[in-house]
């Protein structure tokens, strides 16, 4: 019978009310990546800043104290500016500096001191280029000069009593006496022919550049010619004498910049200072050009 049939009664649970919750995650996730993105950022502007520039910033969000002013609305966000007992208007310039007004500001320090640094690599890179011309004028003198003597026969045995040197001062050009070939007569302040035939030469070298002319005279550590005229005198005499041949060869006198006589005092061999060799007329080529242009002498 149909009454005898067993009643099944079928009962659904549903999810135990956490259906509500299944778009949280994605909330949680977005608050995640949205932290992530400011850390990055904040990493970022670290790193991209000045410690001046980092210093400015955490002065103005976090001002010791503040003053209320006249512009904008007041309170901290709206015209006011940082007091004495805060960090002061130094901050403020910084943050003023970081605008995009300052930026575009042609007389910002950053930008006066780029200019600063790219004046100076200029000037580096012209006193280079200088220093490299020179040399190239200083090494074509020394071999004008000796291809000058080398078409002398006479004076070709000269060369080993002519010394060429490149020196921090200049090109330095030295007379060197060798025993039984002096450039001056003992005692003598004018000297001997070989001597002027030299000098000549390098005075032909000498006015083909602008540099000005440094004169010095050497003698040995041996005794003067005299009882009150001592090598100083006989030095600075021969040095004199030197001069004024170079002069005579056409080295103006606005070229020359100093004439001195060093006695026994700069020897060029200090093992021996009686040694022939320490005899002898210094010439130098300065790293200048000549302070008045040539032509423009001083009238007397």
């Amino acid at each position: 019978m149909a009454s005898d049939r067993p009643i099944i009664i079928k009962k659904v649970k549903k999810g135990g009310g956490h259906g509500h919750h299944g778009g949280a995650w994605k909330v949680a996730y977005a608050d995640f990546v949205t932290a992530m993105m400011a850390f990055f950022l904040l990493m970022w502007l670290i790193n991209t800043t000045t410690p001046e520039q980092r210093q400015g910033i955490a002065d103005y969000f976090a001002p010791a104290s503040v003053s209320p002013t006249n512009s904008g609305g007041g309170g901290i966000l709206a015209g006011t500016a940082l007091g004495e007992g805060g960090s002061g208007r130094g901050a403020s310039s910084t943050i003023e500096r970081l605008s995009p007004d300052a930026v575009d500001d042609p007389e910002t320090p950053e930008e006066s001191s780029e200019q600063s640094s790219q004046s100076a690599s200029a000037e580096a890179m012209a006193a280079a280029r200088e220093r490299r011309e020179q040399q190239s004028q200083f090494a074509s003198a020394e071999m004008s000069l000796r291809q000058s003597l080398q078409e002398m026969p006479e004076l070709a045995e000269l060369t080993r009593q002519l010394i060429i040197e490149e020196t921090p001062e200049g090109l330095r050009i030295q007379l060197v006496d060798e025993e039984g070939r002096p450039m001056f007569n003992p005692g003598s302040v004018q000297p001997n022919e070989r001597a002027v035939v030299l000098l000549r030469a390098v005075a032909e070298i000498a006015q083909q550049l602008p540099n000005r002319i440094a004169i010095s005279g050497h003698t040995d550590s041996g005794p003067a010619p005299g009882d009150t005229y001592t090598n100083w005198d006989l030095s600075a005499d021969r040095a004199n004498a030197a001069r004024a041949i170079l002069q005579g060869g056409g080295v103006t006198d606005e070229r020359i910049a100093e004439v001195t006589g060093r006695a026994g005092s700069e020897p060029l061999y200090p093992d021996d200072p009686y040694m022939a060799g320490n005899r002898r007329i210094s010439i130098l080529l300065l790293r200048e050009a000549p302070v008045i242009a040539p032509g423009h002498g001083l009238n007397r």
